[in-house]
Protein backbone atom coordinates (compact mmCIF):
# COMPACT_ATOMS: atom_id res chain seq x y z
CA UNK A 1 0.00 0.00 0.00
CA UNK A 2 1.66 3.20 -0.45
CA UNK A 3 2.35 5.68 2.10
CA UNK A 4 1.51 9.29 2.37
CA UNK A 5 4.39 11.41 2.63
CA UNK A 6 4.19 14.65 5.20
CA UNK A 7 7.74 14.83 6.31
CA UNK A 8 11.05 14.93 4.79
CA UNK A 9 14.94 15.69 5.37
CA UNK A 10 16.94 17.41 2.77
CA UNK A 11 19.85 19.39 2.60
CA UNK A 12 19.82 22.77 0.86
CA UNK A 13 22.54 24.70 -0.52
CA UNK A 14 22.70 28.35 -2.12
CA UNK A 15 25.13 29.32 -4.65
CA UNK A 16 28.64 30.82 -3.75
CA UNK A 17 29.15 34.53 -5.16
CA UNK A 18 31.93 34.79 -7.84
CA UNK A 19 35.23 35.82 -6.98
CA UNK A 20 36.65 38.96 -8.29
CA UNK A 21 39.10 39.07 -10.69
CA UNK A 22 42.98 40.56 -10.91
CA UNK A 23 44.07 41.78 -14.47
CA UNK A 24 45.35 45.25 -15.72
CA UNK A 25 44.59 47.09 -19.05
CA UNK A 26 47.20 46.18 -21.62
CA UNK A 27 46.77 47.71 -24.89
CA UNK A 28 49.12 48.70 -27.88
CA UNK A 29 49.51 51.99 -26.94
CA UNK A 30 48.64 51.39 -23.02
CA UNK A 31 51.54 49.22 -21.52
CA UNK A 32 51.14 50.14 -18.13
CA UNK A 33 47.00 50.68 -18.34
CA UNK A 34 45.00 50.28 -14.83
CA UNK A 35 43.31 47.74 -13.21
CA UNK A 36 40.40 46.24 -14.94
CA UNK A 37 39.54 43.69 -13.00
CA UNK A 38 35.75 42.40 -12.91
CA UNK A 39 33.03 41.58 -10.25
CA UNK A 40 32.35 38.16 -9.55
CA UNK A 41 28.80 36.97 -10.05
CA UNK A 42 26.32 36.50 -7.35
CA UNK A 43 24.81 33.09 -6.27
CA UNK A 44 21.84 31.68 -6.79
CA UNK A 45 19.53 31.80 -4.00
CA UNK A 46 17.28 28.45 -2.62
CA UNK A 47 13.73 29.28 -3.14
CA UNK A 48 10.43 27.15 -1.70
CA UNK A 49 7.24 27.56 -3.59
CA UNK A 50 3.90 26.92 -3.33
CA UNK A 51 2.70 24.34 -6.34
CA UNK A 52 -1.55 23.91 -6.00
CA UNK A 53 -0.79 21.04 -7.98
CA UNK A 54 1.16 18.77 -5.20
CA UNK A 55 -0.25 17.44 -2.08
CA UNK A 56 2.09 15.07 -0.85
CA UNK A 57 6.10 15.73 0.09
CA UNK A 58 6.68 12.36 -2.01
CA UNK A 59 9.28 13.82 -4.07
CA UNK A 60 11.72 14.09 -1.44
CA UNK A 61 11.09 10.72 0.41
CA UNK A 62 14.48 9.60 -0.10
CA UNK A 63 16.31 13.15 0.91
CA UNK A 64 18.82 14.64 -1.30
CA UNK A 65 20.81 18.19 -1.60
CA UNK A 66 19.54 20.66 -3.51
CA UNK A 67 22.06 23.37 -4.71
CA UNK A 68 21.91 26.85 -6.21
CA UNK A 69 23.96 27.35 -8.98
CA UNK A 70 27.45 29.46 -8.01
CA UNK A 71 28.10 33.05 -9.61
CA UNK A 72 31.00 32.93 -12.22
CA UNK A 73 34.57 34.38 -11.55
CA UNK A 74 34.62 38.14 -13.00
CA UNK A 75 37.14 38.67 -15.93
CA UNK A 76 39.32 40.94 -17.39
CA UNK A 77 38.54 44.19 -18.87
CA UNK A 78 36.30 44.85 -16.16
CA UNK A 79 33.72 42.15 -17.26
CA UNK A 80 30.94 41.48 -14.22
CA UNK A 81 30.94 37.02 -13.81
CA UNK A 82 27.51 35.98 -14.64
CA UNK A 83 25.26 35.44 -11.44
CA UNK A 84 24.48 31.93 -10.16
CA UNK A 85 20.99 30.22 -11.23
CA UNK A 86 18.16 30.31 -8.56
CA UNK A 87 16.58 26.69 -7.64
CA UNK A 88 13.12 26.80 -7.20
CA UNK A 89 11.63 23.86 -5.24
CA UNK A 90 7.80 23.54 -5.32
CA UNK A 91 5.84 22.15 -2.15
CA UNK A 92 2.24 21.56 -1.41
CA UNK A 93 0.53 24.31 0.33
CA UNK A 94 1.07 24.05 4.41
CA UNK A 95 4.50 22.50 4.45
CA UNK A 96 6.42 24.17 7.37
CA UNK A 97 10.05 24.16 6.51
CA UNK A 98 12.22 23.71 9.61
CA UNK A 99 15.75 23.26 10.39
CA UNK A 100 16.56 20.34 10.96
CA UNK A 101 18.57 20.20 14.52
CA UNK A 102 16.76 22.63 16.39
CA UNK A 103 13.67 21.74 15.24
CA UNK A 104 13.19 25.57 14.77
CA UNK A 105 10.58 27.29 12.12
CA UNK A 106 12.35 29.04 9.01
CA UNK A 107 9.07 29.20 7.03
CA UNK A 108 5.17 28.57 7.17
CA UNK A 109 4.33 27.74 3.49
CA UNK A 110 0.38 28.42 3.84
CA UNK A 111 -1.27 32.11 3.60
CA UNK A 112 0.34 34.53 1.92
CA UNK A 113 3.53 32.55 1.94
CA UNK A 114 3.33 31.43 -1.76
CA UNK A 115 7.01 31.72 -2.43
CA UNK A 116 10.52 32.39 -0.16
CA UNK A 117 13.89 32.85 -0.07
CA UNK A 118 15.46 30.66 2.21
CA UNK A 119 19.05 30.55 1.37
CA UNK A 120 20.27 33.81 -0.41
CA UNK A 121 23.20 33.12 -2.54
CA UNK A 122 26.66 34.84 -1.78
CA UNK A 123 27.15 38.09 -3.02
CA UNK A 124 30.21 38.44 -6.32
CA UNK A 125 33.72 39.91 -4.99
CA UNK A 126 34.61 43.15 -6.43
CA UNK A 127 37.91 42.71 -8.57
CA UNK A 128 40.66 45.07 -9.01
CA UNK A 129 39.22 48.06 -10.57
CA UNK A 130 37.79 48.74 -7.20
CA UNK A 131 41.16 49.04 -5.61
CA UNK A 132 43.26 52.30 -6.73
CA UNK A 133 43.99 54.65 -5.10
CA UNK A 134 46.69 57.39 -5.28
CA UNK A 135 49.14 55.34 -3.19
CA UNK A 136 48.26 52.12 -4.72
CA UNK A 137 47.62 52.52 -8.37
CA UNK A 138 48.39 48.60 -9.42
CA UNK A 139 46.70 46.55 -7.07
CA UNK A 140 47.34 43.02 -7.27
CA UNK A 141 44.29 41.57 -5.28
CA UNK A 142 40.54 41.32 -5.42
CA UNK A 143 37.73 40.19 -3.44
CA UNK A 144 36.56 36.75 -3.16
CA UNK A 145 33.19 35.85 -3.20
CA UNK A 146 31.21 35.54 -0.56
CA UNK A 147 30.74 31.61 0.23
CA UNK A 148 27.48 29.14 0.16
CA UNK A 149 25.19 28.85 2.82
CA UNK A 150 24.01 25.22 3.66
CA UNK A 151 21.10 23.76 5.73
CA UNK A 152 19.73 20.46 6.46
CA UNK A 153 15.99 21.46 6.52
CA UNK A 154 12.59 19.21 8.00
CA UNK A 155 9.68 19.28 5.51
CA UNK A 156 6.82 18.51 7.78
CA UNK A 157 3.36 19.33 5.67
CA UNK A 158 0.73 20.05 8.11
CA UNK A 159 -2.88 20.19 6.06
CA UNK A 160 -4.93 22.92 5.92
CA UNK A 161 -8.49 22.42 7.39
CA UNK A 162 -11.32 24.38 9.40
CA UNK A 163 -12.09 20.93 11.69
CA UNK A 164 -9.69 17.68 12.17
CA UNK A 165 -12.00 14.35 12.48
CA UNK A 166 -9.92 12.27 15.60
CA UNK A 167 -10.88 9.30 17.17
CA UNK A 168 -9.99 5.47 16.89
CA UNK A 169 -9.38 3.19 13.69
CA UNK A 170 -13.00 2.35 12.55
CA UNK A 171 -14.70 4.68 14.60
CA UNK A 172 -16.56 5.59 11.33
CA UNK A 173 -14.67 8.85 10.52
CA UNK A 174 -14.04 7.78 6.88
CA UNK A 175 -17.66 7.34 6.52
CA UNK A 176 -18.58 10.00 8.58
CA UNK A 177 -16.62 11.93 5.76
CA UNK A 178 -17.94 10.42 2.65
CA UNK A 179 -21.58 11.31 4.17
CA UNK A 180 -20.98 14.83 4.39
CA UNK A 181 -18.62 16.20 2.22
CA UNK A 182 -17.46 15.17 -1.50
CA UNK A 183 -14.74 13.21 -0.33
CA UNK A 184 -13.90 9.91 -1.55
CA UNK A 185 -11.89 7.94 1.18
CA UNK A 186 -11.12 4.17 0.52
CA UNK A 187 -13.34 2.66 3.89
CA UNK A 188 -12.39 -1.11 5.13
CA UNK A 189 -12.52 -2.90 8.26
CA UNK A 190 -9.18 -2.98 9.03
CA UNK A 191 -6.99 -0.34 11.10
CA UNK A 192 -5.28 2.56 9.96
CA UNK A 193 -7.39 2.03 6.66
CA UNK A 194 -6.68 5.87 6.13
CA UNK A 195 -2.83 6.42 5.80
CA UNK A 196 -3.82 9.63 4.33
CA UNK A 197 -5.31 12.92 5.33
CA UNK A 198 -8.09 13.10 3.71
CA UNK A 199 -9.83 16.42 2.91
CA UNK A 200 -13.14 17.13 2.29
CA UNK A 201 -15.64 20.32 1.63
CA UNK A 202 -18.80 20.54 3.76
CA UNK A 203 -21.91 22.25 2.11
CA UNK A 204 -24.37 23.56 3.92
CA UNK A 205 -28.26 25.02 2.77
CA UNK A 206 -28.21 28.60 4.89
CA UNK A 207 -25.03 27.92 6.32
CA UNK A 208 -21.10 28.86 5.76
CA UNK A 209 -19.62 25.67 4.61
CA UNK A 210 -16.35 24.13 5.56
CA UNK A 211 -12.93 22.22 4.95
CA UNK A 212 -12.62 18.96 7.23
CA UNK A 213 -10.04 16.85 7.38
CA UNK A 214 -10.14 12.86 8.33
CA UNK A 215 -6.58 12.37 10.25
CA UNK A 216 -5.67 8.78 10.58
CA UNK A 217 -6.58 6.94 13.16
CA UNK A 218 -4.71 7.05 16.97
CA UNK A 219 -4.21 4.40 19.30
CA UNK A 220 -2.75 5.12 22.59
CA UNK A 221 0.96 5.73 22.27
CA UNK A 222 0.94 7.64 19.69
CA UNK A 223 2.33 10.69 20.96
CA UNK A 224 5.17 8.50 21.88
CA UNK A 225 5.56 6.91 18.35
CA UNK A 226 3.66 4.06 18.33
CA UNK A 227 1.87 2.92 15.39
CA UNK A 228 1.35 5.16 12.66
CA UNK A 229 -0.93 7.53 14.24
CA UNK A 230 2.13 9.55 15.73
CA UNK A 231 2.87 10.78 12.10
CA UNK A 232 -0.43 12.13 11.72
CA UNK A 233 -1.23 14.22 14.80
CA UNK A 234 1.00 17.22 12.99
CA UNK A 235 -1.70 17.52 10.68
CA UNK A 236 -4.42 18.58 13.61
CA UNK A 237 -1.86 21.40 14.54
CA UNK A 238 -3.27 23.80 11.92
CA UNK A 239 -7.34 22.97 12.19
CA UNK A 240 -9.47 25.43 14.24
CA UNK A 241 -11.79 23.04 15.94
CA UNK A 242 -12.13 19.24 16.14
CA UNK A 243 -15.08 16.60 15.78
CA UNK A 244 -13.86 13.83 18.01
CA UNK A 245 -15.67 10.24 16.81
CA UNK A 246 -16.55 7.77 19.23
CA UNK A 247 -17.89 4.30 18.36
CA UNK A 248 -20.82 4.50 21.24
CA UNK A 249 -21.83 1.16 20.24
CA UNK A 250 -18.74 -0.68 20.97
CA UNK A 251 -18.52 -2.97 18.04
CA UNK A 252 -14.78 -3.99 18.88
CA UNK A 253 -15.21 -4.15 22.71
CA UNK A 254 -14.10 -0.75 23.60
CA UNK A 255 -15.63 1.53 26.51
CA UNK A 256 -16.57 4.78 24.26
CA UNK A 257 -15.65 6.89 27.84
CA UNK A 258 -12.54 4.92 27.95
CA UNK A 259 -11.76 6.05 24.43
CA UNK A 260 -11.91 9.84 24.22
CA UNK A 261 -10.34 10.00 27.16
CA UNK A 262 -7.22 7.87 25.67
CA UNK A 263 -7.22 9.99 22.69
CA UNK A 264 -7.46 13.14 24.50
CA UNK A 265 -4.67 12.11 26.54
CA UNK A 266 -2.58 11.38 23.04
CA UNK A 267 -3.26 14.91 22.04
CA UNK A 268 -2.21 16.60 25.10
CA UNK A 269 1.00 14.56 25.20
CA UNK A 270 1.83 15.94 21.57
CA UNK A 271 0.98 19.16 21.88
CA UNK A 272 -0.75 20.66 24.84
CA UNK A 273 -2.19 23.60 23.21
CA UNK A 274 -4.85 21.23 20.84
CA UNK A 275 -6.14 20.12 23.50
CA UNK A 276 -7.80 23.98 24.19
CA UNK A 277 -8.98 23.57 20.58
CA UNK A 278 -13.21 23.59 20.31
CA UNK A 279 -14.51 19.97 20.58
CA UNK A 280 -17.56 18.13 19.60
CA UNK A 281 -17.81 14.76 20.09
CA UNK A 282 -19.83 12.39 17.49
CA UNK A 283 -21.14 9.61 19.61
CA UNK A 284 -21.13 7.38 16.17
CA UNK A 285 -22.96 3.61 14.99
CA UNK A 286 -26.30 4.52 17.45
CA UNK A 287 -28.08 2.76 15.10
CA UNK A 288 -25.99 -0.39 16.04
CA UNK A 289 -27.12 -0.33 19.45
CA UNK A 290 -30.28 -1.73 21.07
CA UNK A 291 -33.09 0.46 21.94
CA UNK A 292 -32.79 2.12 24.78
CA UNK A 293 -29.34 1.63 25.45
CA UNK A 294 -28.18 4.56 22.77
CA UNK A 295 -29.58 6.59 25.52
CA UNK A 296 -27.85 5.63 28.39
CA UNK A 297 -24.50 6.11 26.91
CA UNK A 298 -25.21 9.38 25.17
CA UNK A 299 -26.31 10.40 28.66
CA UNK A 300 -23.36 9.19 30.19
CA UNK A 301 -20.92 11.07 27.57
CA UNK A 302 -23.01 14.38 27.74
CA UNK A 303 -22.64 14.13 31.76
CA UNK A 304 -19.14 14.05 31.56
CA UNK A 305 -17.89 16.36 28.47
CA UNK A 306 -20.65 18.97 28.29
CA UNK A 307 -20.17 20.43 31.90
CA UNK A 308 -16.67 20.94 30.35
CA UNK A 309 -18.27 23.01 27.42
CA UNK A 310 -17.77 19.90 24.62
CA UNK A 311 -21.35 19.33 22.83
CA UNK A 312 -22.14 15.91 21.78
CA UNK A 313 -24.53 14.78 19.66
CA UNK A 314 -25.69 10.81 19.00
CA UNK A 315 -25.04 10.06 15.33
CA UNK A 316 -25.46 7.54 12.87
CA UNK A 317 -23.67 7.41 9.29
CA UNK A 318 -26.13 4.45 8.51
CA UNK A 319 -29.42 6.24 9.19
CA UNK A 320 -28.25 9.94 8.78
CA UNK A 321 -29.16 10.68 12.74
CA UNK A 322 -27.42 13.67 14.34
CA UNK A 323 -25.52 14.38 11.71
CA UNK A 324 -27.35 17.60 10.11
CA UNK A 325 -27.67 19.26 13.47
CA UNK A 326 -23.96 18.37 14.22
CA UNK A 327 -22.74 20.27 11.40
CA UNK A 328 -24.94 23.35 11.70
CA UNK A 329 -23.66 23.40 15.17
CA UNK A 330 -19.89 23.47 13.71
CA UNK A 331 -20.68 25.47 11.13
CA UNK A 332 -22.31 28.57 13.41
CA UNK A 333 -19.56 27.65 16.21
CA UNK A 334 -16.93 28.45 13.38
CA UNK A 335 -18.38 31.64 12.44
CA UNK A 336 -17.75 32.69 15.81
CA UNK A 337 -14.29 31.67 15.92
CA UNK A 338 -11.58 34.47 14.58
CA UNK A 339 -11.33 33.21 11.03
CA UNK A 340 -7.28 33.36 10.66
CA UNK A 341 -5.00 31.32 9.14
CA UNK A 342 -3.04 29.19 11.07
CA UNK A 343 0.46 30.01 10.66
CA UNK A 344 3.65 29.19 12.60
CA UNK A 345 6.46 31.90 13.12
CA UNK A 346 9.48 32.05 11.81
CA UNK A 347 11.95 30.85 14.92
CA UNK A 348 15.10 30.17 12.96
CA UNK A 349 16.72 32.90 10.69
CA UNK A 350 19.23 31.68 7.87
CA UNK A 351 20.80 35.31 6.80
CA UNK A 352 22.29 35.06 10.18
CA UNK A 353 24.92 32.38 8.82
CA UNK A 354 25.56 34.26 6.09
CA UNK A 355 29.80 35.63 6.45
CA UNK A 356 30.95 38.44 4.74
CA UNK A 357 33.79 37.91 2.37
CA UNK A 358 36.61 39.01 3.48
CA UNK A 359 38.29 41.38 2.59
CA UNK A 360 40.73 41.78 -0.39
CA UNK A 361 44.56 41.12 -0.09
CA UNK A 362 47.35 39.85 -1.50
CA UNK A 363 50.51 38.05 -0.48
CA UNK A 364 53.65 38.02 -3.16
CA UNK A 365 57.11 38.15 -3.70
CA UNK A 366 58.40 40.99 -6.05
CA UNK A 367 61.54 39.93 -7.50
CA UNK A 368 62.78 43.24 -8.97
CA UNK A 369 63.26 44.24 -4.96
CA UNK A 370 63.53 40.79 -3.40
CA UNK A 371 60.72 41.30 -1.43
CA UNK A 372 57.67 39.63 -0.23
CA UNK A 373 54.72 42.17 -0.31
CA UNK A 374 51.36 42.33 1.25
CA UNK A 375 48.42 44.39 0.31
CA UNK A 376 45.17 45.08 0.56
CA UNK A 377 42.78 47.52 2.28
CA UNK A 378 42.09 45.99 4.84
CA UNK A 379 45.85 46.02 5.50
CA UNK A 380 46.01 49.35 5.25
CA UNK A 381 43.65 49.77 7.73
CA UNK A 382 45.02 47.87 10.19
CA UNK A 383 48.17 49.65 9.99
CA UNK A 384 46.34 52.89 10.57
CA UNK A 385 45.06 51.88 13.33
CA UNK A 386 47.91 49.83 15.11
CA UNK A 387 51.11 51.46 16.89
CA UNK A 388 53.98 49.22 15.69
CA UNK A 389 56.59 50.79 17.93
CA UNK A 390 54.61 49.61 20.83
CA UNK A 391 55.44 45.65 22.27
CA UNK A 392 51.73 45.39 22.91
CA UNK A 393 50.77 46.78 19.07
CA UNK A 394 52.96 44.51 17.52
CA UNK A 395 51.70 42.09 18.93
CA UNK A 396 48.52 42.49 18.04
CA UNK A 397 49.89 43.29 14.22
CA UNK A 398 51.70 39.42 14.91
CA UNK A 399 47.82 37.72 15.98
CA UNK A 400 46.29 39.72 12.57
CA UNK A 401 49.10 38.50 10.39
CA UNK A 402 47.92 35.00 11.91
CA UNK A 403 44.39 35.27 11.97
CA UNK A 404 44.24 36.34 8.57
CA UNK A 405 45.78 33.43 7.55
CA UNK A 406 48.97 35.78 6.02
CA UNK A 407 51.69 34.11 7.81
CA UNK A 408 50.51 30.67 5.75
CA UNK A 409 50.51 32.53 2.67
CA UNK A 410 54.26 34.16 3.58
CA UNK A 411 54.76 30.29 4.46
CA UNK A 412 53.51 28.67 0.86
CA UNK A 413 55.77 31.02 -0.60
CA UNK A 414 58.82 29.49 0.91
CA UNK A 415 59.91 32.68 2.95
CA UNK A 416 63.08 32.78 4.74
CA UNK A 417 63.84 34.27 8.13
CA UNK A 418 65.63 37.40 7.72
CA UNK A 419 63.42 37.90 4.30
CA UNK A 420 62.16 41.49 4.19
CA UNK A 421 58.60 41.86 4.09
CA UNK A 422 57.02 45.30 2.97
CA UNK A 423 53.39 46.87 3.57
CA UNK A 424 52.76 49.87 2.30
CA UNK A 425 55.21 52.35 4.46
CA UNK A 426 56.74 49.11 6.70
CA UNK A 427 58.95 46.97 6.37
CA UNK A 428 60.28 44.47 8.30
CA UNK A 429 63.12 41.22 9.03
CA UNK A 430 60.57 37.63 8.94
CA UNK A 431 61.39 35.40 11.76
CA UNK A 432 59.14 32.80 12.84
CA UNK A 433 59.35 33.88 16.54
CA UNK A 434 56.73 35.43 17.93
CA UNK A 435 58.76 37.81 19.93
CA UNK A 436 59.68 39.43 16.64
CA UNK A 437 60.27 43.06 16.52
CA UNK A 438 60.53 45.41 13.49
CA UNK A 439 64.08 45.93 11.92
CA UNK A 440 65.29 49.35 12.29
CA UNK A 441 64.77 50.62 8.85
CA UNK A 442 60.52 49.82 9.03
CA UNK A 443 59.81 53.12 7.99
CA UNK A 444 59.89 53.41 4.06
CA UNK A 445 59.07 56.76 2.22
CA UNK A 446 56.50 56.32 -0.15
CA UNK A 447 57.98 57.40 -3.19
CA UNK A 448 59.90 53.99 -2.00
CA UNK A 449 57.53 52.07 -2.09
Amino acid sequence: MPVFVDKAKIFIQSGKGGDGHISFRREKYVPNGGPDGGDGGKGGDIIFKVDEGINTLSDFHYGGKYKAENGENGNKRRCHGKNGADLIIKVPEGTVIKEATSGKVIADMSGDNREVVILKGGKGGNGNMHYATSTMQAPKYAQPGQPAIELEVLLELKVIADVGLVGFPNVGKSTFLSKVSNAKPKIANYHFTTLTPMLGVVDLDGAKGFVVADIPGLIEGASEGAGLGHEFLRHIERTRMMIHVVDAASTEGRDPLEDLEAINNELKNYNADITKKIQVIAANKVDMLPEGEDAEIIKKIKEKYEPLGVKVFATSTLTGKGIKELLYYVSRTLSEIEDKPITFEQEFFPEDMATEADEAFSVYYDQDEAEYVIEGPKIEKMLGYTNLESEKGFAFFQKFLADTGILDQLESLHIQEGDTVRMYGYSFEYYRNADTVPADDETIDEDEE
